[in-house]
């Protein structure tokens, strides 16, 4: 017996935020998606059971190089920062975007709006990609109480406790709550307490964890970190762009500069055995932010066909 398949779609897979294979956040990519529909894509994306699926597409937008749509196994997100670094990586390996200069702009127009990166190439391979958030901090107003985080991170309140910083929810593109901890010994042990979440975090505007704690464990590093994100289907993400960009805009509104640009090397990944380093920045200009990057390194691992009936 044959099967017919009406459509087959060339994709690639790749770990973002890293410089060896297998370590960093895994990601699939389909560089030439027309003819998908939103559920498929969700069932593609649920296929691969992975933190996030990116599909490319022509842009609507002329001022973008391609329309970027991004879906975790169980829904779309305007914006993620792993998925626009890797398939801008992607498309410059597979020919896709041209790197005639030593540094190549390109955008991706994606749900919360144009996403510019830079793609900065050694020897015709792109050996860091960086973009520049969507949008600048916004600041959510309410925060649940830190005895309420300390429970849902099955923690001490100790833990989340910090002269200086205090648990916040920020969004550059996508919404998190960022909770400082005292420790690497700290951050180390936090683990989600389900049944909290859903009672207490579920509908909060930021439901989903990014732990921060300025005691790394690699020489060059100055945050370690991990992300929960329980709404987005994802247990544990081994490298998430998205809130990077949150923490610094964060981090860097409380910074005394005035002018000029604040940089900081993040590291995560490494309680899932999936070691990922983010590179941070942040640019000020009469005290006020005006432009938040993260990049990183990224390694292609497979190539496949996926058959669409």
């Amino acid at each position: 017996m044959s099967v017919k398949f009406n459509r087959e779609y060339e994709f690639y897979t790749a770990d973002v935020f890293t410089d060896q294979a297998f370590g960093g956040n895994q990601l699939a990519v389909f560089p030439q998606a027309s003819g998908l529909t939103t559920q498929q894509m969700q069932n593609i994306a649920a296929e691969f059971n992975i933190s996030e699926t990116a599909f490319v597409f022509p842009s609507t937008n002329d001022d973008c190089t391609n329309s970027l749509r991004i879906f975790t196994p169980d829904a779309e997100l305007p914006f993620a920062g792993h998925p626009t670094i890797g398939a801008a990586h992607i498309l410059s390996l597979i020919g896709d975007v041209n790197l005639d200069n030593k540094i190549t702009k390109i955008v991706f127009e994606e749900g919360s709006g144009p996403v510019p990166v830079l793609i900065h190439q050694l020897d015709g391979y792109p050996a860091f990609v960086e973009l520049t958030a969507p949008q600048l901090p916004i600041y959510g107003s309410e925060h649940p109480s830190v005895q309420s985080i300390a429970n849902v991170l099955s923690l001490d309140i100790a833990d989340i406790l910090h002269e200086k910083l205090k648990p916040q929810s920020v969004s550059c593109g996508l919404p998190f709550l960022f909770i400082p901890i005292s420790n690497r010994a700290a951050i180390k042990k936090a683990r989600l307490n389900r049944e909290v979440w859903e009672r207490e975090f579920m509908d909060y505007w930021a439901p989903d964890f990014y732990l921060y704690t300025f005691d790394p464990e690699s020489a060059g590093v100055d945050i370690r970190a991990r992300m929960f994100g329980p709404s987005k289907g994802i247990g544990e993400d081994s490298a998430t762009g998205s809130a990077a960009v949150g923490l610094a805009g964060y981090l860097g509104s409380l910074e005394s500069n005035t002018d000029g640009t604040i940089k900081w090397k993040i590291e995560q990944g490494f309680e899932i055995g999936r070691q990922s380093f983010l590179n941070i920045e942040v640019d000020k200009k009469d005290g006020e932010i005006s432009a938040i990057r993260v990049g990183g390194s990224s390694v292609l691992v497979t190539k496949g066909v996926m058959y669409i009936t």
